[in-house]
């Protein structure tokens, strides 16, 4: 018999959280006003998570097992002590750093030119800091997160955090 890996297991338990999520998903009260249920865009993103998360499945099962004596710890740190650590999850440690400062910023900036300034720094922490990154994780960012905006201001009348900066509506 076929030995399980890492990525059997974690699709495993990813499957079973999204079907207690979708379960707990159906629990959630309508109030008999708007359009849209409340209980629809989580099980609209719990549904597009679980066919995600078959795809993993079916893809982890077909892939070979692993010998974990051929390849120990590939992504552990390749030194000892705090420095190790630090310059081996550097980017993610900056990202998580970037997404607080964000959050922080959000009561002045908004949404929309919050939500611009964190993806352009993160995509050119990420992608690097050349003049035409910038010019391109720039559109990048005003285009996505501009678009996110008017679908959840516009089309869903989500009322996002305006900010001192812009207020539009």
């Amino acid at each position: 018999m076929k030995k399980l890996n890492r990525d059997v297991v974690i699709a495993i338990l990813t499957l079973a959280g999204c079907g207690i999520l979708g379960w707990q998903s159906l629990s959630i009260r309508d109030p008999g006003y708007g359009t849209l249920a409340p209980a629809a865009w989580p099980q609209f993103v719990l549904a597009l998570l679980t066919v995600f998360s078959l795809i993993y499945f079916f893809q982890s099962i077909a892939a070979p097992a692993t010998d974990p004596a051929e390849n120990p710890a590939a992504d552990a740190p390749s030194g000892k002590g705090l420095g190790a650590f630090f310059e081996h999850y550097r980017n993610p440690i900056i990202c998580y750093a970037i997404y607080f400062a964000f959050l922080l910023t959000l009561p002045v900036l908004g949404a929309l030119i919050g939500g611009i300034l964190l993806v352009f720094l993160l995509l050119n922490v990420l992608g690097g800091w050349s003049p035409a990154a910038l010019v391109k994780h720039g559109l990048i960012a005003i285009i996505s997160m501009g678009f996110m905006w008017s679908l959840f201001s516009f089309g869903l009348r989500v009322i996002l955090p305006e900010g001192m900066i812009f207020t539009i509506l």
